[in-house]
């Protein structure tokens, strides 16, 4: 059910009916099975009208990079879902120890009851609907609260999840900040978030009020290290698809490149041809994906007059833009040439198609140059030489990893994905998401005989020896 929740009052009344039907009756493994198979199938069904919706959310948005990077990622994540849930959701044994003998030591997985989803605007169903899948496992309701700034995707949700479950068990509430401020505010079994660090301050800080236990998916600077062992041609093909994909509104995207001295020139050489081969004239830009509204456009603007305006190098990789009154919002591949340090775009996490360019003489200096910033999200390692990767991965703290290619990382179901520190806490994906939202519960079965039978005062005799033996 889709509620246009615009007071507290309602906020509450929707999320009175989510508790206290879960209260009555828990979602059974086989109802969360049910759920996850129609939710994927009428996923599969609503490819067309999803694709649409994004479309004219963003004024642009290529169709193959939704199917890929909201259809697909979702989907993949429901069948590994259901092809787990059953182990997932069974007892784990643990040792009770020969203190406790005889008894049975275990642990069991149960759900918490109501998880709260506020999702982003970049990817508006793939950052809705994977957190979403992982809380229906752990057996939770929902109560999920859309972008504003995407409401044709939001609308599109609100019909797709309708269509899939009773309003009992998940609910949409619609709206703006003021909106997101009281739907953060409510008591919540759990919240998760996806967005930008500031915003992810002042929704950990409404949900303490609470004591609302929070899993914050934030952003942040995301380095790419190309070592002096590193295949080029290949490095350039693969930042350009990790940083231009949906135009690089993307929080994993590479948001800078460290690149040997020797090799930077011939770096940004190869770029441009990327570039150029994947954006011909020819076929225009309908491939090309917009900048999602004016305020991000100028932001991006922003970023970029300042740079100029240090002069440093400012290198747009595309030429003759169509004319805004065509394709508004619109902004071209553009590198960034040996930034300063304290220049705006290092000091901003970018989200959007700027890619500043930072040579370094040795790979311990690339390393430190990471250091020196709040830990990322993502990173980023192009190198042949094992030692130059390990020098890279024992030596910086990352939410995730990938070597030798870029976003890949979070399409992998069975990797937990996470920030730390700035770039968020807590993880979802697999395994990891059913964790997320469930409650590992202990549980300890005491048999005959038990020694707190003999463990009692008068601390004399029998008692005083059995202690002593057990605290030796």
């Amino acid at each position: 059910m889709t509620t246009n929740d615009n007071s507290p009052a309602q906020l509450r009344q929707t999320f009175d009916r989510l508790r206290d039907a879960w209260q009555q009756q828990r979602p059974s493994y086989q109802q969360r099975r049910d759920d996850l198979k129609r939710l994927r199938d009428r996923l599969r069904a609503s490819k067309d009208e999803m694709c649409k919706a994004i479309d004219a959310d963003f004024g642009r948005r290529a169709r193959h990079e939704t199917l890929l990077g909201e259809a697909g990622v979702v989907l993949t994540e429901i069948d590994h879902t259901l092809a787990k849930l059953k182990a997932w959701t069974g007892p784990e044994r643990r040792s009770a120890g020969w203190k406790l003998w005889p008894a049975k030591a275990e642990i069991r997985f149960v759900p918490l009851g109501l998880v709260g989803i506020i999702s982003p605007w970049n990817y508006p169903v793939n950052l809705a609907l994977v957190p979403l899948v992982a809380a229906i496992a752990a057996g939770n309701h929902v109560y999920l609260k859309p972008s504003e700034h995407t409401p044709r995707s939001a609308e599109f949700l609100k019909s797709l999840l309708a269509d899939v479950f009773p309003e009992t068990r998940v609910a949409v509430a619609l709206g703006g900040p003021e909106l997101s401020a009281g739907f953060a505010a409510l008591p919540f079994d759990h919240l998760f978030f996806t967005g930008s660090t500031a915003v992810g301050r002042k929704v950990m800080a409404a949900a303490a009020e609470n004591l609302t236990p929070v899993t914050l998916e934030l952003g942040g600077k995301s380095p790419a290290i190309i070592g002096e062992t590193a295949d080029l041609a290949k490095a350039a093909a693969r930042v350009a698809t990790g940083k231009f994909f949906n135009a690089g509104q993307t929080c994993i995207a590479p948001d800078y490149v460290l690149v040997h001295e020797s090799r930077r020139d011939a770096f940004v050489e190869l770029l441009r041809q990327q570039i150029a081969s994947r954006y011909p004239a020819k076929r225009g830009l309908e491939d090309y994906t917009s900048i999602i509204n004016t305020a991000q456009h100028e932001r991006l603007q922003r970023l970029l007059r300042d740079a100029e305006a240090r002069g440093h190098r400012v290198v747009p990789l595309l030429d003759g833009l169509p004319d805004a009154s065509q394709r508004p919002r619109l902004l071209s591949p553009t590198l960034v040439i040996e930034p300063d340090r304290d220049s705006a775009v290092m000091g901003e996490e970018i989200f959007g198609p700027i890619l500043p360019i930072v040579s370094y003489r040795s790979i311990d200096e690339a390393v430190q140059y990471v250091r020196d910033k709040d830990r990322p999200l993502a990173l980023y390692c192009f190198s042949r030489s094992e030692p130059e990767i390990e020098a890279v991965l024992s030596r910086i703290v990352a939410g995730g990893v990938c070597v030798n290619d870029t976003l890949y990382q979070f399409g992998c179901s069975d990797l937990p994905f996470g920030g730390v520190g700035a770039s968020g806490m807590g993880h979802y994906h697999g395994r990891e998401g059913f964790l997320t939202f469930s409650k590992a519960m202990s549980v300890l079965r005491k048999f005959d005989p038990a020694p707190s039978d003999l463990i009692r005062p008068p601390y004399k005799g029998l008692p005083d020896w059995v202690i002593r033996f057990l605290a030796r």
